[in-house]
């Protein structure tokens, strides 16, 4: 922890200190006051990108444990769970049924008895109790 506070202390430290520069060689009008722009500009946009990548880094769970306890008192199939899977990747019934071989009329059979065995009554809500419940990664 320390060290990351005198880290930040330091990059802060360092960009006041540009700043300071900045200002210093505007005064004695080294540049135009468009280069100046441009410079923190893009040093706001350099540290903008940065910190979007480091915030929409999340850290993966090394492994997905399946809750069969959750399964076996669902009473859901092995059908089921293969089409609840294709439900949680955003794919259409058509998809679903070319992917697993079957008609869309038994894609749309197996999605009812998925709504009815966890209770909901739209796709979204299906993808996120089986998230919950650790039936899906």
């Amino acid at each position: 922890m320390i060290r990351t506070v005198l880290l930040w202390a330091l990059v802060l430290a360092l960009g006041a200190f540009a700043l300071q520069w900045l200002e210093y060689r505007f005064l004695v009008r080294a540049f135009s006051w468009q280069v100046y722009v441009g410079l923190i500009g893009l040093v706001f946009a350099a540290g903008g990108v940065w910190l979007g990548w480091r915030l929409a880094a999340r850290a993966r769970p090394e492994t997905f444990a399946r809750n069969d306890a959750a399964l076996a008192s669902l009473g859901l199939t092995g059908q089921e769970v293969k089409v609840l899977e294709r439900l949680a990747a955003g794919r259409s019934n058509k998809e679903i049924a070319r992917d697993l071989g079957l008609s869309p009329n038994t894609v749309k059979t197996h999605v009812g008895n998925l709504y009815g065995k966890l209770e909901v009554s739209r796709r979204t809500q299906a993808v996120g109790k089986a998230r919950a419940l650790a039936l899906i990664p």
